[in-house]
């Protein structure tokens, strides 16, 4: 069987681990956590970064930092995963959803204005396969109105837009370092990157529990304290460990998945020519990562036959999200805004191929030409 997926390893890992388990230091920000978050905060550039347990939980700092309270409204896409929404719905909000654009599969940018009201509080764009939302119109329209825009760039570590890193655009971003990101921290992890100076100091106190720690172990403070509301979000230093092997190689990890991407498009290009399939468009304005390949078939039974094809020649291909506002709790917790045009159409005709670090392309082509046979046969 192909894989749909198989986690980054550099070859490193394990010595950093062992480095790791060796030094006594096993919880949060010990010299590896250091290491990650100085990295992060020198290349991407931002304020300050700091390694989280997962994306849903920066996600879920973001909520707090710009004091998301009951009754305030959050602006997204329904095409995305449910931690975009849980990080604002656990703080009370009620999510907005406004339709997708289906070249990108992007939160529309043209129809936020319109889902504003008085009780909106922020905008929250998702950078769907790493490729960006259009940022300039997003913050022009959030300045105007003065929201907070969280990006949750969970799948878009080294993308840009207009030469700006991802998740550092907005006034909060976050990264995810899941298994199946083109970075991971062994499994699972995040990073909340913070743009806005006003949010660096609060933010280390409520992912230190609600604690001054951090001032105490700089010397700020002559003893730390509880001294705001917060929780557990450090990661352990086993995590950074393993993400630092990464970072340590995040160029050519990068290169390797932009060389699997290219691969794909230029072979399934002939098909899309010939309108059995669409493939996905990257706006001149954006530098994307490679952190998925996907096609588009005619409409969902197509899809569904297609899926069953490949799984029949031992490749495991996947469909994405669900939309949320289609969802129980999406209707408990969110309303749609406006008409529902290519959310849900557009969601019914993606198929993710396999992509990871690394991957073959006799593998590759294995794919390609499993996906060639799908449309002779139903010619």
């Amino acid at each position: 069987m192909i894989p749909f997926n198989k986690p980054p390893v550099t070859g490193v890992e394990e010595q950093y681990i062992k480095q790791a388990l060796e030094s006594n230091k096993l919880s949060g920000d010990g010299p590896f956590g250091k290491q990650c978050q100085e990295w992060f905060e020198a290349n991407l550039p931002a304020k300050k970064t700091l390694l989280t347990p997962s994306c849903t939980a920066a996600l879920e700092l973001a909520a707090i930092l710009i004091d998301i309270q009951p009754g305030d409204e959050v602006i997204m896409p329904s095409y995305t995963f449910v931690s975009t929404s849980n990080a604002f719905v656990l703080r009370g909000a009620k999510i907005v959803f406004v339709d997708i654009r289906p070249d990108t599969m992007n939160i529309d940018e043209n129809l936020i204005e319109a889902a504003i009201s008085p009780n909106t509080r922020a905008i929250v764009p998702v950078h769907y396969a790493g490729v960006a939302c259009e940022m300039d119109t997003i913050m022009d329209i959030a300045g105007l109105h003065n929201l907070y825009v969280v990006e949750d760039a969970a799948q878009a570590m080294m993308s840009s837009y207009k030469g700006r890193a991802l998740g550092t655009v907005g006034h909060l971003g976050a990264f995810s370092f899941h298994e199946t990101k083109n970075y991971t921290s062994g499994g699972e992890g995040g990073l909340l990157i913070i743009n806005d100076e006003r949010f660096v100091e609060r933010a280390e106190v409520i992912r230190e529990k609600g604690t001054n720690r951090s001032q105490f172990f700089r010397g700020m403070v002559d003893k730390y304290q509880w001294v705001d509301i917060g929780s557990s979000y450090l990661p352990s230093e086993l995590q950074a460990a393993y993400l630092w092997a990464q970072l340590e190689h995040a160029t050519e990890i990068n290169e390797s998945r932009l060389n699997a991407w290219q691969y794909y498009w230029q072979h399934l290009q002939p098909l899309a020519e010939e309108g059995r399939i669409e493939l996905s468009t990257i706006p001149d304005s954006c530098l994307h990562n490679a952190h998925m390949f996907y096609l588009k078939t005619a409409e969902l039974d197509e899809r569904t036959a297609l899926l069953q094809h490949l799984k029949s020649r031992d490749i495991l291909a996947v469909f994405h999200y669900v939309p949320l506002h289609s969802a129980k709790a999406g209707a408990a917790f969110g309303r749609f805004h406006g008409e529902d045009c290519f959310t849900t159409s557009e969601s019914e005709r993606l198929v993710r191929l396999p992509m990871w670090f690394g991957i073959d392309e006799v593998i590759q082509k294995e794919v390609v030409d499993a996906i060639y046979e799908f449309y002779v046969l139903i010619s």
